[in-house]
């Protein structure tokens, strides 16, 4: 039998009561069996990564289908091996818990963005924890494992790696009060992300460990003795910090390793809470506690439910140093978190307190964020802008004596947010210990904070969203300018939309947006409808490019697959070529009084990009399958076309005017100031030269000075629109009129 494997079960029998590790047996030998071809790039064989993954899974005293979904990890995504093979020798559970941790690799992605695919996993990997938050245990084991074994990958990969675990893996091993993978995986990572300063670090901290370390003894041995002679049982041991947290306080607070208070430290682990604050006294009798630096985590537990007291004292010879006092209960929650509230009891595998996983609230606010951002870079952004801003917690009080734990560094605006999104919504003010302060306010530990609201209240203020320092109060802002100004939005995503493409010199606004495309843009970014596109892309939230490039692509297939189509359209030009050349014409009838040269029996339109008119210059294209639009020469789609589509340029000409030609849509932009009564001098002069108003709608400019009409109107031919463009430019008050 394999030693690892042999260790593995001598790790498990420690702590689980079963001794039918039967399932665990099969679990070792099917994954031995799935990878027996596969190396890893240490060129150790393959099966020895999933053994180390179960390994620290049971040191976390996890309970047997975690640790045969740990054993089985790989093999769905680098074995032949399904997940249904799975669910029928070991179960549900096992097969749900390997499926969670399942990279995307299998998929088949629209995208080869890698920030897309590494946030659609992530998405994956927090919809699995909501089902069972073993799935997070079993990946912090895989990356675990890797980390400790990246010495063979390139310098490049190492970076990519270290940085990621460090922006992700590690700060949720944080959030679930994980320390014992926490603190490893900090230390790896800093190896390689910074290997000069992590040699140069070792080096500092081993030139006096022996100094150190007989310090720290002395003070272990007298505390000792002080709470056996007071009856208080304990043990007490010295604990050296680890590399991570040394370097990023002489970073952050530029100190060197001399002035940092906590370089060692002593740990004292007590029966009970009564034990605990008798403990922190009886220290304290013994050495000078340094002024703000006590922390009292019994009494407001972490948000992850880490539970201690803190405190820095003077030691002999002028040196500092920390004692962390707590429970053994409490020990244990600090060094397995979650983890600790998941073991096998009763025949039954799960948490043997479901309260404590009720205090998870982080994971729920994770799952709210996978329905409200549906793009994926913003999810991954504010993911890692969550994890990793706030590292410290202050705890403040609602008027009525309840605590809420709120990040270090939050304001007001955070705190009403931190209650219910309405609160957040309606304040208009807040009192801090009975005062009232402005709303950038920063919170600090103990303060009573009161919000103040009305239902008058017009909402937030974009200005919140550089005064909120948490992810949840900024997404919850945005989500409340999303519905309450959805109908700008949608008007400015449009125009976006629109500018976008003729800026891109895409096909027309109305040959990219056809219903089945649009459909897949809906479900591709998460949207019901295309409205709330359009409001997203106004908004900001997603970006105009990611919709017309999804949607153009949709059209380049479409053509590729349109062979008759563009079969037809290289005939057309090619007649119309050669008609050209024999100087012949055709009048296209109806409406349009267009002669196009060289064609017949062709469908004509008029382009929306540029709407011509009679007097116009214009010029016809040919289009793939829609017949021949007609521009005017001044278009910009025009004016930038590509060289290889300038041959489907056909002359066009307008032809004499019938009664069939009816009136044409114009479209023009007023610049104006805002003067009492322009909008009825304006209908007025349009009224006067009896044109017909098609629509009209006015915005204000982003300074607030100016009003900007745009204005849609039924003319016949362009010496009458000139008129109208004369006389507008003469109303008192209108400073530019063009043409759009």
């Amino acid at each position: 039998m394999d030693p690892l494997y042999q260790k593995l079960v001598d790790t498990i029998t420690k702590y689980h009561p079963s001794t039918d590790l039967r399932k665990v047996e099969e679990a070792y030998l099917l994954a031995e069996k799935a990878h027996q071809n596969q190396k890893r790039q240490s060129g150790e064989p393959y099966i020895i990564h999933p053994l180390n993954v179960a390994i620290i899974l049971a040191e976390l005293e996890l309970d047997l289908e975690t640790i045969e979904a740990g054993l089985l990890h790989d093999v769905v995504e680098d074995t032949q091996i399904t997940i249904d093979d799975i669910r029928s020798q070991f179960g549900e559970e096992v097969a749900e818990l390997v499926d969670g941790v399942t990279k995307l690799k299998q998929l088949k992605y629209r995208t080869t963005d890698k920030q897309d695919i590494q946030a659609e996993n992530y998405r994956k990997m927090f919809l699995a924890m909501a089902k069972d938050i073993r799935v997070i245990l079993i990946k912090l084991a895989d990356r675990l494992h890797n980390m400790r074994t990246l010495e063979y990958k390139e310098p490049a990969k190492q970076k990519e790696k270290a940085r990621e675990t460090l922006d992700i893996y590690a700060p949720i091993a944080e959030r679930l009060g994980i320390s014992k993978i926490k603190v490893e995986l900090d230390d790896l990572c800093l190896k390689y992300l910074e290997p000069e300063e992590y040699k140069k670090l070792t080096v500092l901290i081993h030139e006096k460990l022996s100094s150190r370390e007989k310090y720290i003894q002395d003070i272990v041995d007298e505390v000792s003795a002080k709470l056996s002679e007071l009856d208080i049982h304990a043990t007490v041991y010295g604990r050296p910090k680890h590399f991570f947290s040394i370097y990023k306080k002489m970073v952050t607070k530029t100190k060197s390793i001399d002035q940092i208070y906590d370089l060692l430290a002593v740990r004292v682990i007590v029966d009970s809470v009564k034990d605990c604050y008798g403990a922190l006294g009886i220290i304290h009798d013994l050495y000078t506690p340094m002024p703000g630096r006590f922390k009292d985590y019994i009494a407001m537990p972490k948000s992850n439910m880490y539970q201690s007291l803190h405190t820095t004292l003077m030691g002999p010879g002028g040196s500092p140093f920390e004692v962390q006092i707590r429970t053994w209960d409490m020990h244990r929650t600090a060094e397995y978190g979650i983890a600790a509230h998941w073991k096998y009891k009763e025949g039954k595998t799960g948490p043997n307190d479901t309260s404590e996983l009720e205090k998870m609230k982080w994971l729920q606010k994770i799952l709210e964020w996978q329905q409200d951002l549906s793009d994926n870079h913003d999810f991954l952004d504010i993911l890692k802008d969550d994890l990793n801003i706030f590292q410290e917690s202050v705890y403040c009080f609602t008027p009525g004596g309840e605590v809420i734990t709120m990040p270090y560094g939050a304001t007001v605006v955070d705190f009403a947010y931190q209650i219910h999104s309405a609160v957040g919504n309606k304040m208009v003010g807040a009192r801090v210990n009975g005062r009232i302060v402005p709303l950038d306010t920063v919170l600090e530990n103990a303060d009573q904070v009161e919000i103040m609201t009305s239902q008058n209240s017009k909402g937030p203020s974009a200005d919140w969203l550089n005064i909120a320092k948490t992810s949840q109060a900024r997404n919850k802002i945005n989500q409340w300018f999303r519905r309450e100004q959805k109908q700008e939005n949608l008007t400015k995503g449009k125009e976006l939309i629109d500018r976008y493409i003729k800026m891109k010199n895409l096909p027309d606004a109305h040959e990219l947006l056809v219903p089945e495309w649009m459909e897949i843009v809906q479900r591709k970014y998460g949207f019901k409808d295309w409205n709330s596109v359009l409001a997203a892309v106004g908004f900001g939230g997603l970006k105009e490019g990611q919709v017309v490039n999804r949607l153009y692509e949709e059209y380049k297939k479409k053509a590729q697959k349109e062979i008759s189509d563009e079969q037809l359209a290289d005939k057309l030009v090619q007649q119309g070529s050669q008609a050209q050349k024999n100087q012949e014409a055709r009048v296209q009838k109806g409406r349009s009084a267009i002669i196009v040269k060289g064609l017949q029996d062709v469908a004509v339109r008029f382009a929306r990009c540029c709407n011509p008119v009679p007097g116009d210059e214009i010029i016809g294209y040919v289009t793939r399958g829609r017949g021949v639009s007609i521009h005017r020469t001044d278009c910009p789609n025009i004016v930038n076309m590509i060289e290889d589509e300038r041959v489907r340029l056909l002359e066009a000409e307008w032809a004499e005017k019938s009664s069939e030609s009816g009136t044409f849509v114009s479209n023009l932009q007023l610049v104006t100031t805002d003067k009492k009564g322009l909008l009825m001098e304006i209908s007025s002069v349009i009224s006067h030269l009896d044109i017909n108003i098609h629509s009209l709608s006015t915005r204000r400019s982003k300074d607030n000075t100016e009003n900007v009409f745009q204005i849609s109107v039924e003319i016949d031919d362009k010496s009458q629109l000139e008129t109208l463009v004369q006389k507008l430019g003469q109303v008192s008050g209108v400073y530019e009129v063009i043409r759009t």
